[in-house]
């Protein structure tokens, strides 16, 4: 796992499949997404590397339910005693209730899908022992006040993170950066394009300055421009990640 530093209170932490993100106001850290199946333990060494504790976290934001994204969130819940919290739509598919719909994958996409599921370490994730479940327009206690934004497309419990006060957003898969260039893109594997399209309409309307991906490199200046473009993005993008 490769853990880089964007900014003095935010480090990108990177696995082979998926990334999250650690929010540090002072003592206390915030996650963004918690990696695939077996990324708790990664994430506590990493912690640690900073200077922390595991039980200095003390949640784990979900933005969504796909398993590179939300498979560590149990084992590090169990290592730290963070609370984790994701949207009430997707929160059965975390709790391990019943699996999660697949997305709506048109057919240049299924190639991105299969190469995806190949990436991912087998077996079901170990379910968080609690779960919070989140709606639009909750406001957190982290980063002076950090705003949920359902924002589905996706999945149907998709969240973004706004931290107004440093301009920094958390988009989930809503949008990805392309593995070829960099370039910012909307998400691919989606349950509804034409209602993520809305949603990242709904994004740069926000005013952020920087935007923090799902998969791929941050933008960390002009953000909300950059989804202003993508808000208008055609039905098939090009250059798109095997994001899940």
């Amino acid at each position: 796992m490769d853990v880089i530093e964007l900014l003095p209170r935010l480090h990108l932490l990177r696995f082979p499949v998926g990334q999250a993100y650690l929010w540090r106001d002072d003592g206390e850290l915030t996650l963004i997404d918690a990696g695939p199946i077996g990324a708790g333990r990664p994430i506590a060494d990493a912690v640690t590397a900073l200077g922390h504790t595991p039980r200095d976290v003390r949640r784990v934001v979900l933005t969504h339910f796909h398993e590179d994204h939300v498979g560590g969130a149990g084992e590090f819940a169990a290592l730290s005693g963070a609370e984790v919290l994701a949207h009430r739509l997707d929160a059965p598919f975390v709790r391990g209730e019943r699996p999660g719909p697949e997305p709506r994958t048109e057919e240049w996409e299924r190639p991105l899908h299969a190469a995806a599921l190949r990436q991912l370490p087998p077996g079901p994730p170990l379910p968080p022992p609690s779960l919070t479940e989140l709606s639009d327009g909750d406001v957190l206690g982290f980063g002076g006040g950090a705003r949920v934004l359902h924002i589905p497309g996706h999945t149907d419990g998709s969240i973004a993170v706004f931290l107004p006060a440093h301009g920094v957003l958390f988009t989930g898969d809503t949008v990805a950066a392309a593995p070829a260039d960099g370039t910012p893109v909307p998400g691919v594997l989606n349950l509804d394009r034409a209602l993520l399209l809305a949603s990242i309409r709904r994004l740069a309307e926000l005013g952020a300055e920087v935007a923090c991906f799902g998969h791929g490199d941050p933008v960390l200046s002009g953000a909300s421009a950059v989804l202003r473009s993508l808000g208008a993005a055609p039905d098939q993008p090009t250059g798109t990640p095997a994001s899940r």
